[in-house]
């Protein structure tokens, strides 16, 4: 430990010293005998506050106690000094059970009992002297209500700032942090065990001490709830987590597979982030919603993932033999299964698998026709041609963008598309000829922010409606419609 931060935790230490020591002065000094009176109220709440801790419940935030009752029924039926001393006791017998380091059992004693006293005298400030007054009017004893819910928020939010700070000056961690992570999350059931409290407050103040019996219900019943609904909590947590994971693992080995053939291939993920970002763009200019350019945009990223199984010979080819050719033709089919296999992306699958369908039928892996084709994989088409065009990194030198425009044109009602040529061209005339060359495929890919849709309720590749408008079927039903394809294609060879 650093000399700095051990000065600042003896200042702190001598500092805790002092104001327990000034409270418990002060009490001594200020108290009044009626505080204490009658004996068997203070007695009762003292064994309030020891159940209390027996009754803690322990959560990812921080520790819920129902003692925090005891506290505010000594606040509004005793005063100052009870109140300080049910919390001193409570957090007491929590740091003993609990084994407490001696600097952690001192800020608890600080924390508690200081805030407790500092609540207690709220409500004589505004309320007078609270011990031995019973049977007042409704209007008086809802007033009255306010009050101690008003301590209440004080008491916590003195609790908290007491605690926060020891924990800012020993471990260094902000405020607001603490906040969001201690004090939010536990504020819900901590106002609860507040309300009931006050609630019973009232209630003695009309009944006299029999009412407070109810306090040992309530704090049972306290318990059960708030265990339920933690351990619901965390089942929910623990679901979330898994959710997560699963996402994770669906979106990692489709790109892991890209990744895999981008070390084999650099050209790879580059033309896949381009022509993801060229689809992406003609989507939107087509009119498409959200969850139709999301497969279109995923499957510009992924149209080329069946490469993955190509040998070197063919992904590098100096000479390309009829076998290898059967090889080229196949990757569509190769790579529509492997991303079929993952639940929830068919619509990618189908459009994967059709990529080098053209329209006048003589493409492949189905030689489908004009709109037979699926909307994805015509985009994909016109995209990854223009792409391929521009850049030439494997089959010769690269054309100009308008050349390649005019070559577009030219083929368009053949190979491609004719009114998505169009579209598409409309598109680099307004953006840029080039712009998706700027692509990134990681950038493309945004890895985690996928991963936190797909784990999000209703969340998926794309929502029924895209489903239907682009022929998704179910995964079983799409498994079966590849296979039955490839049979198909072996039988004509």
């Amino acid at each position: 430990m650093s000399e700095a931060k051990l000065t600042s935790r003896l200042v702190l230490w001598a500092a805790e010293v002092l104001l327990l020591a000034g409270m418990v002065v002060a009490s001594v000094g200020l108290s009044v005998p009626g505080e204490w009176h009658p004996l068997a109220l203070v007695v009762l709440l003292l064994a309030i506050a020891f159940a209390g801790e027996l009754f803690t419940v322990e959560t990812s935030h921080g520790v819920l106690s129902a003692s925090l009752g005891a506290m505010v029924l000594a606040i509004g039926l005793l005063g100052p000094a009870p109140a300080a001393a049910c919390g001193m006791v409570a957090i007491g017998l929590q740091s003993a059970l609990r084994r407490r380091p001696a600097a952690i059992w001192l800020d608890n004693l600080v924390s508690f009992g200081l805030a407790a006293f500092g609540a207690g005298w709220l409500v004589r400030a505004l309320a007078g002297r609270v011990s031995g007054v019973h049977s007042q009017h409704l209007a008086q004893s809802l007033s009255f209500g306010l009050v101690v819910l008003s301590a209440l928020v004080v008491l916590l939010c003195l609790n908290f700032i007491l605690f926060a700070l020891e924990i800012r000056i020993t471990e260094g961690r902000s405020l607001n942090r603490l906040m969001h992570d201690l004090f939010l999350p536990l504020l819900p059931g901590e106002l609860a065990v507040g309300v009931i409290a006050t609630i019973l407050v009232l209630a003695y103040r009309s009944a006299g001490l029999p009412a407070l019996f109810a306090a040992i219900p309530v704090l049972l019943i306290f318990r059960h709830l708030t265990v339920a609904l933690l351990r619901s909590e965390q089942r929910a947590e623990h679901l979330a987590a898994r959710t997560r994971q699963l996402a994770s693992f669906q979106w990692g080995v489709p790109s892991m597979f890209m990744e895999g053939l981008g070390l084999r291939d650099p050209t790879a993920l580059r033309h896949a982030a381009a022509v993801a970002s060229y689809s992406k763009a003609l989507a939107i200019e087509l009119g498409c919603d959200e969850d139709e350019q999301e497969v279109i945009h995923l499957t510009g990223l992924l149209h080329d993932i069946g490469k993955f199984t190509w040998s070197d010979r063919v992904l590098h080819p100096t000479q390309l033999t009829d076998e290898d050719w059967a090889v080229i033709h196949r990757h569509p089919q190769d790579g529509a299964m492997m991303v079929g296999k993952l639940d929830g992306f068919g619509p990618v699958a189908d459009a994967i698998l059709h990529h080098h369908e053209r329209v006048d039928g003589g493409g492949y892996p189905a030689g489908l026709i004009g709109k037979e084709i699926p909307l994805a994989s015509r985009i994909i088409a016109v995209c990854s041609t223009y792409d391929t065009m521009t850049t030439r990194e494997t089959y010769g030198p690269p054309m100009s963008p308008e050349d390649a425009m005019a070559e577009l044109r030219k083929i368009a009602g053949h190979q491609l598309d004719a009114e998505l040529v169009e579209a598409f061209i409309r598109v680099l005339e307004r953006n840029g000829p080039t712009f998706g060359q700027n692509a990134d495929y990681k950038t493309e890919l945004a890895f985690e922010m996928r991963v936190g849709k797909m784990a999000e309720p209703r969340t998926g590749i794309a929502a029924s409606q895209a489903g239907r408008q682009q022929g998704a079927r179910t995964q079983s039903d799409w498994r079966a419609g590849v296979r039955d394809l490839s049979q198909r294609v072996l039988s004509r060879k």
